[in-house]
């Protein structure tokens, strides 16, 4: 993991150094390329692939090299046990919880010009929207109405428009509005790479993860798909995430944007990423997300040329839950009810419910004519529907922000998520907060459904103690009480 390797580049060395604070050189291309290669070379080597398994088994991850043989692997076989494994290790660490979430978008102002994304400046016909604090507590209202408790606010970089003052005193607002029994008690936040002071701010405002999207990993891609605005920097943009832990954030969230490079580059990178951050700051990302390129206004998925079929990308999903068992991984609406059916049960941790990704969507949806979406959704499903699918699955939907306003953030939640003791806490808590959306928000079929899953789930948790307590706070729930937590 730390060693270095020496590259020729236009007359300078560039060395690839996993605890370097350098952008290229903690994330090597020519490292990347050497990967790449050994993957290929090994695809085919099946007693390196089974030990490469068993180490996965143990439950320490895998380097990114390891990762890049088994995702390069083509025999079906093994594939199977990729499949499988994974499966075990979601279910060791994460149980059989999915964290509900919603992205709420309050501004598409944008000063840059991502030629992926239809908030790019030069889009003159998309509508410009920016939420304003009462328009933020009608969308915040509508969001506790379904049931929501964690969000993920979204916005263009335009220091004009969307100053860090803005974002801070919107998420103030979101945190101050009281409606019914509903209250939005994490607010992560994805906005544009910003400075450490910047980030000292978003952590006194009491966020919870802070999420950026390196969309690719590839340098000239990265500069060739962001031709103009700050977004154009490419290391300030990847060396983000350790300015935000230099400035007090322990949770951090990475992804790659798939469909822009070429997977096996994306994958490698990512989880070189994950390796830097392990190494220079003793804890990797909280979370990984795995967006796919999706249509939207006047971008077309197909003219990038690097698509990935649903079968590679569930195979990157196991691959990345084998290398990183603890991290969480997230998925949003932009994926079909069958793709994310298919990747809950491989990895992933986390997905959106219900989710809008126009500005204003919850209060008041665009008309024809005022779209403001940054994509297309897949996932059409109201938050009840999303819940009652994921109840007949077996799955726990999980509104839990626990961990945040407990103080198991960072390597306190990663020494405790290792141990196998955050089921103690995770397991009770969603069958809590699950109760919470049952006796407020949910469908007659979804008390139903949801009534018969607390009685098998109680009996899971394996402490007594714990059971007894949880099973005394579920009747409190019941008669009116809210918010309890282990």
């Amino acid at each position: 993991m730390g060693r270095k390797v020496a590259v020729e580049r236009l007359d300078m060395k560039i060395m690839y150094d996993v605890k370097s604070e350098r952008a290229e050189e903690f994330i090597s291309d020519a490292e990347i390329r050497e990967t790449m290669a050994y993957a290929e070379a090994h695809k085919d080597d099946r007693p390196l692939i089974v030990s490469i398994l068993e180490k996965a088994r143990l439950c320490k991850g895998l380097t990114h090299r390891e990762a890049a043989v088994l995702l390069a692997s083509g025999q079906q076989d093994l594939t199977e046990e990729m499949f499988a494994l994974a499966r075990d290790l979601k279910q060791r660490f994460y149980g059989n919880r999915i964290v509900m979430f919603a992205p709420l978008y309050l501004s598409n102002y944008c000063i840059n010009s991502c030629s992926y994304c239809p908030y790019h400046a030069k889009n003159k016909h998309i509508a410009r929207k920016k939420l304003t604090q009462e328009d933020i507590v009608r969308e915040v209202t509508a969001l506790q109405d379904m049931g929501h408790k964690r969000l993920a606010i979204e916005s263009g970089e335009d220091p004009l428009n969307n100053p860090i003052e803005y974002i801070l005193e919107s998420i103030r607002t979101i945190y101050s509005v009281k409606h019914g029994n509903g209250a939005i008690r994490r607010v992560n936040v994805n906005i544009a790479a910003t400075t450490a002071e910047n980030y000292r701010k978003l952590k006194d405002a009491g966020i919870g993860t802070y999420i950026l999207f390196q969309e690719t990993y590839h340098k000239q891609s990265y500069e060739k798909l962001h031709p103009a605005g700050p977004k154009h920097n490419y290391a300030y943009h990847t060396e983000a995430m350790d300015r935000a832990m230099q400035g007090g954030i322990d949770d951090v969230g990475i992804g790659v944007l798939f469909g822009l490079e070429r997977y096996h580059y994306a994958f490698a990178a990512l989880l070189m990423h994950a390796e830097h951050l392990e190494a220079v700051h003793g804890v990797g990302p909280h979370t990984i997300s795995v967006p796919r390129v999706k249509r939207a206004d006047d971008i077309d998925p197909d003219e990038f040329g690097n698509g990935i079929d649903d079968e590679t990308f569930a195979k990157i999903c196991a691959c990345l839950r084998l290398a990183v068992p603890y991290t969480g991984m997230i998925i949003s609406t932009r994926e079909s009810k069958a793709t994310r059916e298919k990747v809950i049960r491989l990895g992933v941790s986390q997905i959106s419910g219900a989710s809008k990704t126009s500005v204003g969507g919850y209060g008041s949806p665009d008309s024809e004519e005022e779209n403001s979406a940054q994509f297309d959704v897949s996932d059409n499903r109201t938050l009840d529907e999303v819940v009652c699918w994921l109840m007949e699955l077996g799955f726990i939907p999980s509104f839990c922000t626990a961990c945040y306003r407990e103080g198991r953030t960072g390597d306190r939640f990663m020494a405790l998520c290792k141990s196998g003791r955050i089921a103690d806490c995770c397991h009770p808590n969603a069958l809590m907060t699950l109760k919470e959306y049952l006796e407020d928000y949910a469908s007659e079929q979804a008390r139903r459904t949801g009534s018969a899953l607390l009685r098998r789930e109680l009996g899971n948790i394996p402490n007594e103690r714990i059971r007894h307590i949880a099973a005394e706070r579920l009747e409190k729930i019941a008669a009116g009480q809210r918010d309890f937590r282990f």
